[in-house]
């Protein structure tokens, strides 16, 4: 961490200036963590589970779960819809990418800053999805199933804007250094927008991985819902539309032109384009089937078919794995904010196995398989889960392929050694592992929280309590009995009972039951942050006074208050607190006070989980009560 210091207006303009260590701290130590997890295994004691938190008082996962979802609205960059429910925020960023002549507004603010890290919103982007996918009916009976598509769909919408060539995409809009040296509302943002992008010369394995793993499970999200806005998700993760000129043998109808489609499942469609009526125009109109009209981008010549492949080519997860290299060496403004200390390895398994999940390809999970060893997927023993670390969910989402039986007998092997890494991890979480070093087991604080590390410990709670549930359900669904528990190293084993019961543990941490009663979910409860570290939940709102505020008035007139914010960022999830419980609710305080989307974005599954087991325990306890 490095402050600036100095006299006057400029020390109290710098009170609150980093750079961010993990972002640089974050970077180091898991610098460190992967270093110990490829360590030989020597013998160990588990680390004893902790006690149970002082009693704590039954919850409202529903309460939770719609106030998760404002979050994601108030992180909102662009051009606010009519239906925004949070009032304080307006417009902002209407100029991105601009300079790069692109359209690249749009997207999340991934904490209490307005820089749009393309990374981190991949990754948010993902674990909502994933949410959706495991717990979508449980989000749907709570009514919240609009909002939580919405969430998905803002940052999805501009991963479409961000993918401008099949080998190019604007990974981030904004410089962090000097967006720190200012603390505005977004909306008066007078700080760099400059745009960075991964192409062939400066590749990006990672940030391209995880946006078309972020693709590829919204694109499972929206197959019912928004099936055509499905397959474009699909087509961007996945592919490239290639343009070919090929000679019509068919004479089109009087007035139109051809078109043919190749589509999905080698299925070719030929359809009529209608030409302008000047004689020797050329098409610039479609009409499908479906009776709807889109603007080609460039007219086509009668006497030649344009032929689509949305089979052929390659897009995203192709650019990631055949342009291969660290996004961070291509955009060095990242480096001191998210930088991959995992490499791309993580990545590309993440996506690969997300694509298979999106389309059933075999290409995809021999790609898991075949690469297995040689990117780490079944060598690493990992302890933590997170924007950066896509190990541990590799594994586990390799591990459900192996339990469901959606495999061929030559993937078997392999994924048995991914399911051991993914069962390392959860008896990690659990203190079980009994074997492989002081290192073997997330720490506990005396309340129970899983404590990683001190900036922003919050996010590997978040992610560790859906990765728990998530298991515990593919645990519980497997084909024989024999196959439905998990063996933790030196010889535990824990029951998929065991595993939820640990996950649920972790959200009512959050949710309050901890040593200081404290709710980490802003807005929750009786008791929560006030003093959130985030810009334009500090200051007045832009709609109620629309004076310009300044870089240095911001520190001056508002950082520095010690009063609670005027705005409640409902929904975020803080750093939290340290490893012995402690939480100090400042505003300068960063570490703990600030929130990202990341934190959140797990959750949204789990409250809404929990809401509906809580009302069937009700249920159960008192057949009188309405479920």
């Amino acid at each position: 961490m490095r402050r600036i210091t100095g006299s006057g207006a400029t020390a109290r303009a710098a009170a609150g200036l980093w750079l961010r260590p993990g972002r640089l701290g974050e970077v180091l130590a898991v610098a460190v963590l992967l270093a110990s997890a490829a360590l030989p295994l020597a013998g160990a004691e588990p680390t004893p589970a902790a006690g149970p938190a002082p009693a704590a008082a039954r919850h409202d996962y529903e309460d939770a779960l719609r106030k998760s979802l404002l979050y994601f609205e108030a992180q909102r960059s662009g051009r606010l819809p009519h239906g925004q429910r949070v009032a304080w925020r307006d417009h902002s960023g209407l100029t991105d990418g601009l300079e790069q002549g692109v359209d690249l507004v749009g997207g999340y603010y991934d904490a209490g800053d307005h820089v749009k890290f393309g990374l981190p919103m991949a990754f948010t982007v993902t674990m909502l999805s994933w949410s959706l996918l495991e717990y979508g009916a449980d989000v749907a009976d709570a009514g919240e199933l609009a909002h939580a598509l919405e969430s998905i769909k803002w940052g999805t919408d501009y991963f479409i804007k961000a993918h401008t060539r099949p080998d190019e995409l604007w990974a981030e809009v904004g410089d962090g250094d000097t967006d720190h040296y200012c603390w505005q509302r977004p909306e008066d943002m007078t700080t760099s927008r400059q745009a960075y992008k991964v192409d062939r010369e400066r590749p990006g394995s990672d940030v391209a991985g995880e946006t078309a793993a972020a693709m590829a499970a919204a694109s499972m999200v929206f197959r019912e819902h928004n099936p055509h806005y499905a397959s474009l998700l699909l087509h961007h993760a996945l592919q490239r539309a290639s343009q070919q000129r090929v000679e019509s043998d068919t004479a089109p109808p009087a007035g139109h032109d051809f078109l043919l489609l190749l589509l999905p499942g080698s299925h070719a469609r030929r359809v009529a384009l209608r030409r302008p009526a000047a004689t020797g125009a050329r098409a610039t109109s479609l009409s499908t089937d479906q009776g709807g009209v889109r603007t080609l981008n460039r007219p086509c010549a009668k006497e030649t078919l344009l032929l689509l492949s949305v089979c052929g080519g390659h897009h995203l997860f192709e650019f990631a794995d055949k342009y291969r290299g660290k996004y961070d060496s291509s955009i060095a403004e990242v480096k001191s904010y998210y930088a991959s200390v995992s490499g791309y390895h993580d990545e590309l398994l993440w996506a690969a196995l997300w694509l298979h999940r999106a389309t059933g390809r075999a290409e995809y999970l021999d790609y898991v398989v075949d690469n297995a060893h040689a990117f780490g997927g079944t060598g690493w023993a990992i302890t933590e889960f997170s924007w950066d670390v896509k190990y541990a969910g590799v594994q586990i989402l390799a591990a459900r392929l192996l339990l469901r039986g959606e495999h061929s007998p030559r993937h078997r092997e392999t994924l048995e050694r991914y399911r051991a890494k993914a069962e390392h991890y959860v008896c990690a979480c659990l203190g079980r592992n009994a074997a492989g070093g002081a290192d073997a087991n997330v720490e506990r604080s005396p309340g129970g929280m899983l404590y990683v590390r001190q900036w922003n410990n919050m996010q590997y709670v978040t992610s560790a309590a859906f990765l728990l549930s998530a298991y515990s359900g593919y645990l519980s669904s497997a084909d024989g009995a024999a196959e439905a528990a998990v063996a933790c190293a030196g010889g535990g084993a824990a029951s998929a009972g065991e595993v939820f019961a640990a996950a649920r543990a972790q959200v009512d941490y959050v949710l309050g039951s901890n040593p200081r009663g404290m709710s980490y979910l802003v807005g929750y409860g009786a008791r929560f942050p006030a003093r959130v570290h985030h810009r334009a939940a500090s200051i007045v709102p832009y709609k109620h006074s629309k004076e310009f505020i300044g870089c240095a008035q911001g520190f001056d007139d508002w950082f520095v208050r010690k009063g609670a914010n005027p705005n409640v960022v409902v929904g975020a999830i803080v750093g939290g607190p340290d490893r012995r419980d402690r939480f100090r609710d400042h505003r300068e305080n960063y570490m703990q006070t600030e929130a990202c989307t990341y934190n959140t974005a797990p959750m949204v599954g789990m409250f809404a989980m929990l809401n509906r087991r809580a009302r069937d325990e009700a249920a159960a306890a008192d057949p009188s009560v309405n479920r």
